[in-house]
């Protein structure tokens, strides 16, 4: 017994003694790949497109501004380096009677019965960043970037759950920091900030994702995502239903022939 003791003993201080001489950088490389494992591996790299369907709130000082059926529907691109490699829809009604908003890498547009308005160049910029800058976008179109760095802040406690923090920085030197359930290896958390061009300061944006599920093929995805600014809830969505690899074509992410252009929002 003593000796077993002894041995075990032996394999816990060389497990820390190897764990002590991991670099933040290949410690926080290995986290994201093992977030990349948990989410699906190689089904998930190769996920072509994907449809929500669910519950869309929006959020202004804490009270709700908007609420919806929304079916949003998002289609991978071949990845650019520090580029835009994504389409995506958002549908809005049950029938989808209410209009939608199309994103593409080349612009974006609400589309309603009255025609198609380009977005303020400043929501399509912001989306841009965010989207580049998305933990689940990074794993499926960004790790084979030039200039894509990892960094790891340690392991921490997120409401009562033990968690790895991950700086992902790219070539741009843009970061995010995310958080790892140390148990299931999935995002539960990311945080980046972003300066406001009007006030001349920067906005905390903040990302949350609970409920994950095998939506095929083994790939994991969040049913419930909600977003903060400056610690202001601004978005939730609470997933009904997400299938993937639906063999979404070009005609969903293009405005419809003959539409009537109307003037740019503010």
């Amino acid at each position: 017994m003593k000796r077993s003791a002894t041995i075990l003993l032996l394999g816990c201080l060389l497990a820390a003694a190897a764990a002590g001489a991991e670099t933040a950088a290949e410690r926080g490389k290995r986290v994201v790949y093992a977030a990349l494992q948990a989410l699906g591996g190689n089904a998930f790299l190769h996920m072509a497109d994907r449809v929500e369907t669910g519950r869309a709130y929006s959020f202004y000082r804490e009270e709700i501004a908007g609420l919806s059926v929304a079916t949003i529907y998002t289609r991978y691109l071949t990845p650019a380096a520090g580029k835009l490699a994504l389409r995506e829809r958002d549908a809005f009604g049950k029938k989808q009677e209410f209009g939608a908003l199309l994103f593409t890498e080349s612009g974006a547009w609400e589309i309603t019965f009255r025609g198609a308005s380009p977005l303020p160049d400043q929501r399509y910029t912001n989306y841009q960043d965010a989207m580049l800058r998305n933990v689940f976008y990074i794993l499926r179109q960004r790790l084979d970037e030039p200039g894509i760095a990892f960094y790891s802040q340690g392991s921490d406690i997120y409401q009562n759950r033990p968690v790895e923090i991950v700086d992902i920085t790219d070539a741009a030197n843009l970061t995010v920091t995310v958080y790892f359930d140390q148990t299931t290896k999935l995002p539960v958390r990311q945080v980046f900030r972003r300066r406001n061009p009007e006030y001349k300061d920067f906005d905390t944006e903040v990302s949350l994702y609970a409920k994950y599920r095998d939506v095929g093929g083994g790939v994991q995805w969040p049913f419930d995502v909600r977003r903060e600014r400056n610690g202001d809830k601004i978005f939730e969505l609470y997933s009904d239903s997400i299938e993937i690899n639906q063999d979404l074509t070009d005609n969903l992410f293009t405005l419809p022939g003959g539409v009537k252009m109307l003037p740019k929002g503010r």
